[in-house]
């Protein structure tokens, strides 16, 4: 019964930790990554349709995105959702794909990127938080329900917290290693 809980509690702070690291991906480090343009939504024949189910994203260098279009006449579109995503850059239209140049970051766009960060993992924390309260409201209703005795609860709240506390360990190392390739230029 127990372990139903501690699984329970293990598979949704995972979930929560996943979620972090995907947070972190859109962040912009100092070389591009697609991953930036990832929750950007483009209209396709009345749907909102991710852009990468659009078109070709490719990071051609560096400091380039190129998003090509599979149908030409998407290109309209695609740079008006780009322009709209406010993602520090204007995109380029050529008439055959939509280019990114994204200047080198300074020093204050880093330390701005590296607040981000450590505002993703806080919000993580609080996941992870909220999910032991969860828990423990599980271990809670066990020992209620007579399923479990007292001195089985005490140590159950203790093997929640021991399992909180190695996630939020985790969450501190992750936010730790994203500042650090922030900041280093």
């Amino acid at each position: 019964m127990l372990n139903s809980v501690y699984d329970a509690q293990k598979s949704d702070c995972n979930k929560a930790l996943n979620a972090l690291k995907r947070d972190f991906s859109t962040l912009r480090t100092g070389k591009v990554s697609v991953k930036i343009l990832e929750n950007i939504f483009v209209d396709y024949y009345d749907n909102q349709t991710p852009l990468n189910q659009v078109a070709t994203v490719l990071a051609t260098d560096a400091t380039t995105i190129s998003v090509t279009p599979w149908e030409k006449s998407m290109l309209k579109g695609i740079e008006s959702a780009i322009a709209a995503a406010n993602i520090g850059v204007n995109p380029t239209n050529d008439g055959e794909s939509v280019k990114l140049f994204f200047p080198p970051m300074t020093t204050e766009q880093r330390k701005e990127n590296a607040k981000k960060a450590k505002a993703m993992g806080e919000k993580a924390k609080v996941s992870i938080r909220n999910i032991r309260k969860d828990a423990n409201d599980g271990v809670k209703k066990l020992e209620k329900d007579k399923s479990i005795s007292e001195d089985e609860a005490k140590k159950a709240y203790d093997e929640v917290q021991k399992i909180t506390d190695n996630f939020i360990e985790k969450i501190d190392e992750a936010v730790k290693n994203k500042e650090e390739e922030l900041l280093k230029v």
